[in-house]
């Protein structure tokens, strides 16, 4: 009797740590398992970070080069324009728009871009009207005080159309912009140096700006110079 309880009872102990071996079995299954979830998410989450950070930085490098080639784009009518002041008065634009000059134009993907606030910005530093003492304030951008640039606009519409690239990227929005050469000295930004031996005779200010969806603009100013019948680039820099 001694004998059989002896080995009932080492069968119950051995069925008992087989019981238990099973349950940590489960346990560490359960916890690998969730483990491999959180490192799958993980690489997901990263694959699309790193997606969305490539596509912007693409759309970053052609919204650049949009804008750059947008200053390219107007030269050619600018050389042919008879009268600048009549273009730094804003009364003359260029044949590449796309209508009214200001609004809300459509850059896809539920993003606007306000044609007037984006004039705004450029003249003043506010998306608000502009008042003679905000665009003769003295910043870092604009230090020239009563010679800062009052930025007209000038072309506008999707890179197609503006660049005559038909396959430009359409999402894309050119914006140029025209203004006096900040280094005249006649306090008046609203005509070119009345005399050719003035400071700045001769030259335009011009400024072009590319938007996209996610916020993406990039922009370039330059300053051009009339010889003959042609205009050459004296000055280029990159602007945000």
């Amino acid at each position: 009797m001694t004998s059989g309880r002896c080995r009932r009872r080492c069968r119950d102990e051995r069925r008992d740590e087989r019981r238990g071996e099973h349950g940590a079995a489960l346990l560490v299954a359960v916890v690998t398992t969730m483990v491999c979830a959180a490192l799958g998410g993980a690489l997901v989450l990263v694959t699309i970070t790193e997606t969305t950070i490539a596509a912007n930085f693409r759309s970053g490098v052609e919204a650049f080069y949009a804008a750059d080639g947008a200053v390219a784009r107007v030269m050619p009518e600018l050389s042919m324009a008879a009268d600048w002041d009549v273009v730094l008065a804003g009364h003359a634009t260029s044949a590449l728009v796309d209508g009214p000059p200001g609004g809300m134009r459509d850059l896809g993907g539920g993003a606007t871009l306000d044609l007037t606030a984006a004039t705004h910005l450029v003249r003043c530093d506010r998306s608000d009207v502009c008042s003679d003492a905000a665009m003769d304030a003295v910043s870092e951008e604009r230090p020239w005080g009563r010679n800062n640039p009052r930025w007209q606009l000038y072309a506008y519409g999707r890179v197609p159309d503006v660049l005559a690239a038909p396959d430009g990227p359409a999402r894309l929005y050119v914006v140029v912009w025209v203004g006096d050469d900040p280094f005249e000295v006649d306090g008046d930004p609203l005509r070119d140096g009345a005399r050719e031996s003035a400071p700045g005779h001769g030259r335009l200010s011009v400024r072009a700006h590319a938007y996209g969806a996610q916020g993406i603009r990039r922009g370039v100013e330059a300053v051009v110079e009339r010889r003959g019948d042609a205009l050459r680039i004296i000055s280029w820099r990159e602007v945000r």
